[in-house]
């Protein structure tokens, strides 16, 4: 019988990372078998392990899915050749076996010489410049015809996260989700990291949904944004709508925030809250107009936060501020996010696995949500480096404030 097989390489803390037994499990999960030809590890802590290994499969489209898989895990073909490419065939497509990225550092071999790729996020393409030379991460829609698109799997280095030698709140594979994690505890580790990434300038960005209004935590979350803790912020229509609402109104989806009680009429308090807004022309000429005095926004315009507010189909309005061409709201949320050292997910699902697509995996996550299937499926869909924490958004933003001393 035919044999079809590839030696790649695996380099760095792969043991105590697990990376080498995944690798392994990979393999015969999808019908291969492999040889380790050679095996070093590292005795000290500060001291790397390598593994050489033959990849076998009995078709050559078997092999090529496997080591797909592999690249995941920083495997590298043993062979030295350069990085193939081929030209997009027309404007927001790409050629047959494109190379689809992943939101790990990424080098490709160049003549010779291993190359940083920038821009790293999943699920893009490479296109490479080899007159600069350089490489950079491209969503599909943004490539144009004849752009030098990564194919294959040759020159392709995938750098994947590894675990810390030290006992730290968002070490390799600390996801996991449960409700009955010693909640204050974590949120004063939270604190601490928002604290060491604000000191050194680092960018914190919160991804907020409406819940964070509903629950009665917006002026909680006004108070970090005061104190110098949030440099981003990423919603929607239904959080700046409602938190207008609650500042203009004192009710959120027309239930009194000071007594949790509905007011007659109050189903139309939203609407009146983006009228009042659309008629001053946006949030920042509502805050200069004196209209808008308090709340998240006022308090995002006020303090030059980076606000990014995506629409969608069933939005009511929406306000002037909402975004709702998708490929600007994308370009928006990309440009903001770089710098992004630390991410509070609070209370909306769509848009942070939006945002979580766009993390580098060496960005610190944390997901907060009710629902554990919302925390949950922010790791399924590749943002596995999220901390989840289920617990209701009020409790775990006015903990937090109260752990920044804000």
């Amino acid at each position: 019988m035919a044999e079809f097989s590839e030696e790649i390489t695996l380099e760095g803390h792969i043991i105590d990372s697990w990376i080498l037994p995944r690798v392994f499990d990979a393999v015969m999960d999808l019908g291969g078998t492999f040889d380790l030809q050679e095996i070093r590890v590292g005795r000290h802590k500060d001291e790397t392990s390598f593994a050489r290994l033959k990849i076998v499969a009995g078709t050559d489209v078997q092999l090529q899915r496997i080591l797909t898989a592999l690249q995941d895990f920083g495997a590298v073909l043993v062979s030295r050749e350069d990085v193939s490419t081929q030209p997009a065939p027309c404007d927001g497509a790409l050629p047959d076996d494109f190379y689809s990225t992943t939101h790990f550092p990424t080098q490709v071999r160049l003549s010779g010489v291993w190359m940083d790729v920038t821009g790293t996020e999943m699920d893009l393409a490479i296109v490479v410049d080899r007159a600069q030379p350089r490489a950079h991460m491209v969503p599909m829609a943004e490539v144009r015809k004849d752009d030098a698109v990564v194919v294959g799997h040759e020159g392709i280095r995938v750098i994947p996260l590894q675990r810390s030698r030290e006992r730290e709140l968002f070490s390799f594979m600390a996801s996991d989700v449960s409700p009955e994690k010693p909640k204050r505890l974590v949120i004063e580790e939270i604190a601490k990291q928002m604290r060491e990434t604000r000191a050194h300038g680092g960018k914190i960005l919160v991804v907020a949904g409406p819940a964070v209004v509903h629950s009665g935590a917006a002026p909680f979350l006004a108070r970090m944004i005061r104190a110098g803790f949030v440099q981003v912020l990423f919603g929607g229509n239904a959080i700046a709508a409602h938190d207008v609402e609650g500042a203009l109104l004192g009710t959120s989806l027309g239930v009194a925030l000071h007594s949790g009680q509905p007011i007659e009429g109050g189903h139309r308090h939203h609407m009146v809250a983006i009228n009042t807004i659309r008629r001053a022309g946006s949030l920042r000429k509502a805050v200069e107009a004196g209209i808008l005095r308090e709340g998240i926004m006022y308090e995002c315009i006020r303090y030059n936060v980076d606000l990014v507010l995506a629409g969608s189909v069933r939005d009511d309005g929406p306000l002037p501020d909402v975004i709702v061409d998708m490929g600007v709201a994308q370009q928006r949320m990309r440009a903001a996010v770089q710098g992004v050292e630390l991410v509070l997910m609070i209370a909306t699902m769509l848009h942070s696995i939006a945002t979580g697509n766009m993390l580098p995996a060496s960005v610190k996550v944390v997901a907060v949500d009710i629902n554990p299937a919302v925390v949950t499926k922010l790791a399924d869909r590749g943002t596995f480096q999220a901390l989840g924490l289920v617990t209701d958004a009020e409790l775990f933003v006015r903990e937090l404030a109260d752990a920044l001393g804000v």
